[in-house]
């Protein structure tokens, strides 16, 4: 079907006469590239619901649909390790995408619920869907698009995905209590349906009315069930949009027909068996739970009349047919849902939302001013109770009890006006808020309850979004791009607005640009400073509201890195040292770990605070990090030693399988091994220098406090911390296990030779794992000492300790315990140290120094992050411990977006212990900084 703007047409030309008929018609004006555009994309909208080129995934994943409709490109954000920039990523095409469906135009993407599965949709309404596998730019085909024919008919108008069962911590507010905002956290329960076998489905409606359900089975194969939405006519069959949303009381299912009547569906997907136990397969094998439809509501008749008869949405007789405009068609229908305000669930009833647009130039231009471009027209869905005939009263009832269940009624809402084209409306920061963005490229939020907008004006006591506390986005200098109008002349054609989707916490936005590239948008906030004044509120609010999508990322376990960018880009260190404060806050995480706690390793949101941190401080590939950053990324790498010598060793005992670890899971173990004791050499080494150069001063407590406080040293910090020194516990702790069951181990092979190098490298330490065990000892009773007698209980410690971690300074009650250490812990450890060989350790490859040494080998080599095994950087050849892998396609080498380290291993992951360990570590999506992976093409950055 052609596009109903596409040209002006030329009634003197089609009859070939040179005068003009004089038809009334309107005179039209030269269509330019942008109004020409604008029209495309209304027509688009207009004739399909499911138009939407580019989509943001929650795990940070960016697909778009290319220009010529027969490719999807990836992109994500990413810090540059040239300059420690954040920027989106270049083009990386899904190949996958144009064979699989074999040429026809691609219209449609859509991202599951929390990210990882992707649904490529194309003009046949044929589905493939992919998954986020092993980085952020290379998916894996799930679904090929050629299980669906080729029909117009099966076109696809609306499309969900279904929720996954798991449960949340969501945060609704950020309220000023006290002079402090408390966040208060809860339980956010899932809503249903869901796979019985925790496995993807995707739910579909088509032009023709029918309602697919594509659902994946424990076996990874996909299967399908379909049913019949119940129209009142035949002719309203023919279907152009639908919205589709879960409620906790079933799927709600709104459409649009071609005879313009809006239904309301309420649907159930019932699973048959209901739980799903995998154990059972061995009894019954393929008895896959098989899902079926049941429809416990339907038709609810809205009739379309745009604009509204009156303001307040109430028609009139006499006023029915002045008000209705025919010209104005549907460009966007959705189901709005409120946030989530606490752990029962949503009170409030949906609301349906469609925006109905006029063509660019359906009237003359004097008329168009009086018609608005759009109207956002609103229903909310209510129970009212079923009104019969008075005669029904005379009729004896077979029951006197009966009651009359209520019906489902659309109470339209007053219609709002819109002198722009509404583009895009989409629900963001988890709910809170409704992104209206305009043909202009500008975007204007609203409250999803009242509508009421936005803008950071209104009392910010109690925040729920970024838009409430003043972030917005700055007019898109870049979101037009030159071009020649049909007579030549150069002019700017707006695009940026036609084409948007929003990051995960809704701070950024991605646009396609006239020649269909992503371009990526900020929020902005002046940050209390205004016209040369500085307002204290307008900060609180700016850091608050960062803070709560900060929190709202971690509990939902999505993708954070485009705050992480606003906080690079925008804030100032102040900020930056303010926003952590309140991210530790806000989440609960305490700092004090002087009482050892086993629960460190599996805390949920400690390596997410520690993550933001060292990312604030990292500088670019070549350099140290600053020194407060430093500090934690050290405690990740010491969190991720620990928590993988407890895995393994729990292995090792059988208690989560019998087979021997494989030569790959001991290697492993190998280079996290060396690094675990370079780096406790490296901790005494240091301890060692400071006594020595400040043995003077011991004596003197105010000069010694005094030198103090000019020395930065990472190891005096990461001893001092309760957090850190319990991970170098938990360390020492397991290599004592691991040389212990050297003896016992049934290894052969590499294993075999891999874990006799473990056992040599342990035995030929100049140190032994007990002299440490001592010196953490030592220090853990001189540090409980001094906290106790200056009068710091459990309510105190967590000062100094934060102090530690956030700031990476010696707080003044702790210059007593330093002195202590230096002055009697480490000289009572000199006889069992061999001094010269700790002096002479070469701890360059631990990239925690900031001298030239550890520069120059920053430079030259890198270190795989989770193996812990030191090769050539890609400008140097050769390999050294690994293989680069270069030669070998089994070996992908993939980099971190966030610390940009580098992690190389085999793909696919081969099912032994060393594959199982990284699915359980979480390193398969993920870095230890929770940062996601981006895999480097043929090794080049």
């Amino acid at each position: 079907m052609p596009m109903i703007m596409d040209d002006g047409i030329n009634v003197d030309d089609l009859f070939g006469e040179s005068a003009s008929l004089e038809l009334g018609l309107p005179a039209t004006a030269p269509t330019s590239n942008s109004t020409k555009g604008l029209a495309q994309r209304l027509d688009e909208m207009r004739l399909l619901g499911c138009c939407q080129k580019i989509a943001w995934s929650k795990q940070g994943c960016i697909a778009y649909i290319s220009q010529d409709t027969l490719r999807v490109n990836l992109r994500h954000l990413e810090c540059r390790p040239s300059d420690g920039k954040w920027v989106l990523s270049g083009d990386t095409p899904l190949h996958p995408v144009a064979e699989a469906h074999g040429g026809q135009p691609l219209v449609h993407l859509c991202w599951n619920e929390i990210g990882s599965e992707l649904a490529v949709v194309d003009s046949s309404g044929r589905v493939s869907i992919y998954n986020i596998a092993i980085s952020l730019n290379s998916l894996a085909g799930q679904r090929q698009a050629a299980f669906d024919p080729v029909d117009d008919a099966a076109q696809i108008v609306g499309m969900m995905w279904l929720n996954i069962q798991r449960s949340v911590h969501a945060f609704n507010v950020a309220a000023m209590v006290q002079g402090r905002r408390a966040y208060s956290p809860f339980r956010r329960r899932p809503i249903g349906p869901f796979h019985p076998a925790g496995k993807a489905a995707l739910l579909c409606v088509t032009r023709s009315g029918i309602i697919r359900l594509l659902y994946q089975n424990p076996d990874n194969k996909w299967a399908e069930i379909s049913a019949e939405l119940k129209n009142a006519s035949y002719s309203d069959r023919l279907l152009t949009h639908a919205a589709i949303v879960a409620t906790q009381n079933g799927i709600l299912i709104a459409t649009y027909s071609a005879c313009q009547k809006i239904y309301f569906y309420r649907v159930q997907i019932n699973w048959t068996p209901p739980q799903w136990d995998p154990s059972q397969l061995k009894q019954t094998p393929n008895q896959f739970p098989v899902p079926s439809f049941r429809f416990m509501h339907s038709k609810v008749e809205a009739p379309c009349i745009v604009p509204s008869a009156s303001r307040n949405g109430e028609a009139t007789n006499d006023g029915l047919l002045s008000s209705a405009n025919p010209l104005y068609c549907l460009t966007r229908l959705d189901i709005v849902l409120a946030a989530h305000d606490n752990s029962a669930g949503m009170t409030t009833n949906p609301w349906i939302i469609a925006v109905f647009s006029i063509p660019p130039h359906a009237t003359p231009d004097h008329s168009q001013q009086q018609s608005p471009c759009s109207v956002i027209v609103r229903w909310q869905l209510e129970s009212a109770p079923q009104v019969l005939h008075p005669k029904f009263d005379e009729v004896n009832a077979k029951k006197n009890n009966a009651q009359i269940k209520p019906k489902s009624v659309l109470r339209r809402l007053e219609d709002m006006y819109c002198d722009r084209y509404v583009t895009m409306i989409e629900q963001t920061e988890h709910g809170n808020v409704l992104a209206v963005t305009y043909d202009d490229s500008s975007v204007t939020f609203y409250d999803p309850k009242t509508m009421a907008v936005l803008n950071g004006t209104d009392d910010t006591n109690t925040l729920t979004s970024l838009a409430h506390a003043g972030f917005h986005y700055p007019p898109d200098s870049a979101g037009s791009f030159p071009s020649k109008d049909h007579d030549g002349t150069k002019v700017d054609t707006p695009i940026a607005g036609l084409h948007i989707s929003f990051s995960p916490s809704g701070c950024n936005a991605v646009t396609l640009d006239g020649e269909g590239q992503a371009q990526l948008r900020v929020m902005e906030h002046s940050y209390g400073a205004e016209n040369g004044l500085y307002d204290e509120n307008k900060f609180s609010a700016a850091v608050a509201s960062l803070t709560l999508a900060f929190c709202r990322g971690c509990g939902s376990e999505f993708n954070t890195d485009d705050i992480l960018l606003i906080l690079k880009r925008q804030a100032s260190p102040d900020a930056q040292i303010s926003f952590i404060n309140e991210v530790y806050r806000a989440l609960g995480v305490n700092c004090n770990y002087t009482q050892e706690n086993d629960k460190l390793m599996s805390h949920q949101y400690l390596p997410k605070c520690l993550s933001v941190q060292a990312a604030l401080g990292f500088i670019d590939k070549y350099k140290s990090r600053n020194f407060a950053s430093n500090v934690p990324w050290t405690i990740l790498q010491l969190r991720h030693a620990s928590v993988l010598y407890a895995l393994f060793l729990q292995y090792l005992k059988g208690g989560v399988q019998a087979e021997p670890p494989d030569a790959d899971a001991i290697r492993i173990l190998l280079g996290n091994t060396k690094w675990a004791l370079d780096l406790l050499h490296y901790v005494l080494n240091d301890l060692l220098d400071l006594a020595d150069d400040l043995e003077n001063l011991l004596s003197d407590q105010e000069a010694f406090a005094q030198k103090l406080k000019t020395i930065s040293s990472l190891p005096l910090i990461i001893l001092l911390s309760s957090m850190s020194r319990a991970f170098l516990r938990f360390i020492c702790r397991g290599l004592r296990g691991i040389q212990a069951g050297y003896a016992t181990a049934p290894l052969t092979g590499d294993a075999g030779v891999y874990y006799a190098e473990i056992y040599r490298t342990l035995d030929t330490s100049p140190v032994r794992i007990d002299v440490y065990e001592k010196l953490l000892a030592g220090v853990d009773s001189t540090v409980r000492h001094v906290y106790h007698g200056a009068g710091f209980g459990d309510n105190e410690r967590p000062g100094p300790e934060k102090e530690l971690l956030v700031n990476g300074r010696i707080p003044p009650v702790l210059v007593t315990a330093v002195s202590t250490i230096l002055r009697q812990t480490v000289p009572a450890l000199k006889p069992d140290i061999d001094r010269m060989a700790i002096y002479m350790g070469d701890y360059s490859w631990l990239g925690l120094g900031s001298d030239r040494r550890a520069e120059l080998y920053r430079r030259t080599r890198d270190v795989d992050i989770i193996k812990k095994i030191p090769f050539r950087s890609t400008a140097s050849a050769g390999s050294d411990e690994a293989q680069s892998g270069k030669h070998n396609p089994s070996q992908v080498r993939r980099r971190c977006v966030r610390c940009c380290e580098i992690m190389c291993g085999a793909y696919p992951p081969r099912p032994q212990l060393s594959s199982r360990m990284m699915y359980k570590l979480g390193y398969v999506r993920y870095c230890i900084c929770g940062g996601g992976w981006t895999l480097e093409s043929d090794f080049h950055r």
